[in-house]
């Protein structure tokens, strides 16, 4: 008797089904992982953007929306280190920026920065 039996036909095939169906999971668990850095990437740019827009740096909080992320803005004042204070000339303020970027549950991105802003001289008198 030449060909193959009914029970091996049907291993064959539950091979076959399970090698698809994990093709198929990691396909998708790709696409997920895509979307999430393409996510990630957005509020990159985003907080990167918003943190270079802030001038002049004026203390408080700003927020906003843009598109499914929504952003919060801070700019708190920051005593400057010593290596920073010049020994003469107008004294500079430090400035604490920090950038939230917040989207879908439980996702969140966040840049922290120093802005070291010189004061014109009559302001240091």
């Amino acid at each position: 008797m030449k060909g193959f039996s009914l029970l091996e036909v049907l291993v064959a095939t539950l091979i076959l089904g399970l090698a698809v169906v994990t093709l198929i999971q990691l396909s998708s668990q790709g696409l997920r992982l895509l979307k999430r850095s393409d996510d990630q990437q957005q509020a990159a740019l985003l907080a990167d953007r918003l943190a270079r827009t802030v001038e002049p740096l004026a203390e408080g909080l700003e927020t906003g929306q843009e598109g499914a992320m929504t952003w919060e803005r801070r700019v708190a004042p920051s005593r400057a280190p010593d290596e920073l204070i010049p020994p003469s000339g107008p004294m500079p303020e430090l400035r604490a920026l920090t950038v939230t970027v917040r989207w879908g549950p439980g996702r969140s991105l966040q840049l922290a920065s120093l802005r070291l802003i010189p004061r014109p001289p009559e302001a240091a008198r």
